[in-house]
């Protein structure tokens, strides 16, 4: 049995010093320890992320799931158990040939994940006639194809496919983010904007569907002072596999990001790399070493944990 449950600082603090004695000498990566706690293994990694694997799983979790609840009554519980994924991931992979097969406006994000690089969101009209087009490119595997695969055959895409793409530049990105105002109410107002503009293009449409990144009720909720609100959205897990819209939208906003990314390491004359692990924070340091810190804040997300470790290096 595997129960994963993500905790908060305070929870880390007390969880650190509980095992203490019980500490493996090595220790994953990324990891703050690996403990045993009777007939389980507890692993507690730096993103928060606590894995209990063993027989006792359920038992030795339960006490940190209620710490967890207790020191943060206002957060929401994140814990997943392994004998109820399966069932789940047989629920989020349906697919619905009547979605798949229709006329419909998709959107979905690129570069939330990344350290460097902006935030990129396309909506697409993908009409039914232009599906085998579509197959034939191998959209259908959008998930699957490389960089490189996607500079090929998005330049053909967009002469066919009509989109609307919204960029968030670093800078842009770093105004707006707050204690009021996170990522996701961020990509929900780029979702919301995208689809507005691609709706009212007149197009004959069965659906708009979006990749979901969070409940259809926290969306809107994010979206409660925004102008010209979105309704009627079909919110669907991995959507780039079950509707052609989603997947293009991917592709695009994959594509847009890549150009400004390369953009991006012109502009401070180095070699980005992608994603936030501990290589980007090395080229992260060099940067901040030949510019200054504040540079950082025109071509990084500086909310990113990223930023702490780099600090501390100076």
């Amino acid at each position: 049995m595997t129960i994963t449950l993500k905790v908060s600082d305070n929870t880390k603090e007390e969880m650190t010093e509980f095992f203490q004695d019980t500490m493996r000498p090595k220790t994953p990566a990324y990891a703050i320890f690996q403990a045993d706690d009777a007939d389980c293994v507890v692993t507690l990694y730096e993103s928060g992320k606590v894995v209990f694997q063993g027989p006792s799983a359920d038992i030795s979790s339960k006490l940190w799931i209620e710490r967890e609840r207790h020191l943060n009554p206002l957060k929401k519980l994140e814990v997943t158990n392994s004998e109820n994924k399966e069932k789940k991931d047989k629920k989020e992979d349906f697919f619905d040939p009547k979605i798949y097969y229709s006329n419909s406006i998709g959107s979905d994000e690129v570069g939330t994940g990344d350290f460097f690089g902006p935030i990129v969101v396309t909506s697409t009209y993908v009409a039914k006639e232009n599906i085998p087009f579509l197959e034939e490119l191998g959209v259908k595997d959008s998930k699957k194809l490389t960089d490189e695969k996607i500079l090929e055959i998005v330049p053909k895409i967009i002469k066919i496919i009509p989109y609307e793409s919204i960029i968030l530049s670093n800078k842009e990105y770093n105004q707006k983010y707050s204690a009021d105002t996170n990522m996701n109410k961020i990509k929900a107002i780029m979702h919301n904007r995208a689809l507005f503009t691609m709706k009212n293009k007149g197009f004959n449409y069965d659906y708009i569907v979006i990749d979901q990144f969070a409940k259809s009720f926290v969306y809107f909720n994010y979206l409660k002072t925004s102008p010209n609100v979105v309704r009627n959205i079909t919110f669907m897990t991995k959507a780039e596999d079950k509707c052609l819209s989603v997947a293009c939208a991917s592709l695009i906003s994959r594509y847009i990001f890549l150009k400004e990314f390369d953009k991006l390491g012109e502009s401070v004359n180095t070699f980005l790399l992608k994603g936030a692990n501990d290589k980007v924070n090395e080229v992260a340091k060099d940067i901040v070493k030949k510019y200054g810190f504040n540079k950082l804040y025109d071509i990084a997300k500086m909310n990113f944990k990223n930023v702490d470790k780099i600090k501390e290096s100076d």
